[in-house]
């Protein structure tokens, strides 16, 4: 499936401006058997600088074991609809594009997995709702199997 697929829909979403201010987030990671095993509320706030065309992402975790996280996006706009981010968990660049509504990327992430680190791929969709809200599903795979989905409600303000 093709993020141009999702041209038409509206609002149409930009990252700059979803991004920019405070955000409030509620997650949870499932299991390939559907079996919820993490749920997480995550404090997001977000800077746009216009010079540099960087949208600054500061994430604050909270998992439902009481374990805290903290991680610094940045996504530079490469042009209207392509984005590179860039955090301490990413190997290499995360390559994103938008159209209409929607938001899809990919980026391979280490992870703290079974007591160690793991470099796992992600297939990452954002669908703005509103001007408020963003629905979000990310699958998970290692060596193309399917580890789970990480599913997020974003909300502004």
């Amino acid at each position: 499936m093709t993020v141009y697929r999702y041209k038409n829909n509206t609002p149409k979403l930009k990252l700059e401006d979803f991004f920019s201010g405070d955000i409030s987030v509620w997650g949870m990671f499932e299991d390939t058997f559907g079996i919820i095993r993490k749920r997480f509320t995550c404090k997001i706030s977000g800077s746009w600088d216009k010079n540099t065309k960087t949208l600054n992402i500061k994430e604050n975790f909270m998992y439902d074991d009481g374990v805290k996280e903290y991680r610094d996006w940045k996504l530079i706009k490469i042009n209207n609809n392509c984005y590179e981010g860039t955090t301490d968990a990413v190997i290499g660049k995360a390559l994103g594009y938008t159209s209409g509504n929607t938001f899809h990327w990919k980026y391979t992430f280490e992870l703290p997995l079974f007591g160690r680190k793991t470099k796992v791929k992600f297939d990452d969709w954002m669908y703005l709702q509103d001007n408020d809200v963003i629905i979000n599903k990310a699958y998970m795979k290692k060596f193309g199997l399917k580890l789970g989905t990480v599913t997020l409600f974003y909300k502004k303000g």
